[in-house]
């Protein structure tokens, strides 16, 4: 039976964090276990993970890629899977991640969108309307498939061997699911599926500040994956090895 880790990076957080964990102990498909990944908060998370049957594990580290990079190092199972603090996902998440991954074969990911709660009416729309819209559609033309989005993805444990040693886990401005995107390999099948959602806060989007914050984290990120590959290099790469894979299983 496949085993599904689920890998939730924290820092004082401990409200929207019980609500998250309230959603995955509702599951239709229980998660095997569930690590929280705390970077040294100093709220009532430690009390929220416990009274909640979570794994708690404390990183110092600072940035959230430290976190991600931590919770799937610890992960056991052949699943692993990422929400971010204020995912709260429906019942049938994990089910659907289960069958979507196995179906996609032993080197797989997936991804969907999210559905933003909270804040104003005008940030909800800006999210579902231009920013979750925007980011699959050109993050994903810069790669060549599709990007993963922090808030709700899933990748096999394979998946993150090939690419632990890679990722930026020790510089703080990094977003983490942009990262591991870039470092994704030519052989990895990366499916978005706009089916798979989960309620995600609109916080990010709540003023020009955040947005502003967020932007600078997505700049410095691909200035460290364009000095390691060029973006056309990299889509160049996986179109080569997808021409010659198709090659190879033509009858």
């Amino acid at each position: 039976m496949t085993t599904i880790s689920v890998v939730i990076p924290t820092r004082n957080d401990a409200g929207m964090l019980a609500a998250c964990l309230a959603a995955l102990a509702g599951q239709t498909r229980p998660a095997d276990e569930i690590l929280v990944v705390d970077n040294a908060s100093t709220d009532n998370t430690a009390e929220v993970c416990a009274a909640a049957g979570a794994r708690r594990l404390a990183v110092e580290l600072p940035g959230i890629a430290a976190c991600t990079a931590h919770g799937f190092d610890e992960a056991c199972s052949e699943l692993i899977a990422r929400l971010d603090t204020d995912s709260i996902p429906p019942a049938d998440w994990l089910e659907r991640v289960e069958a979507i991954l196995e179906k996609a074969g032993p080197l797989s990911a997936v991804s969907g969108p999210g559905d933003f709660y909270g804040e104003t009416r005008f940030a909800r729309w800006v999210g579902e309307s231009v920013y979750i819209p925007g980011y699959f559609w050109a993050i994903g033309w810069l790669l060549g498939h599709p990007p993963l989005f922090g808030s709700n993805f899933a990748l096999r444990s394979g998946v993150w061997d090939r690419i632990r040693g890679s990722v930026h886990r020790g510089i703080p401005p990094v977003h983490d699911d942009l990262d591991i995107s870039y470092q994704i390999p030519p052989d990895v099948k990366v499916i978005a599926d706009p089916g798979l959602r989960v309620r995600v806060s609109a916080r990010p989007l709540a003023s020009w500040h955040s947005v502003g914050r967020r932007l600078s984290m997505a700049w410095t990120t691909f200035g460290i994956e364009f000095r390691q590959e060029g973006p056309f290099r990299r889509r160049r790469r996986r179109r080569q090895w997808e021409r010659t894979h198709s090659r190879q299983t033509e009858p």
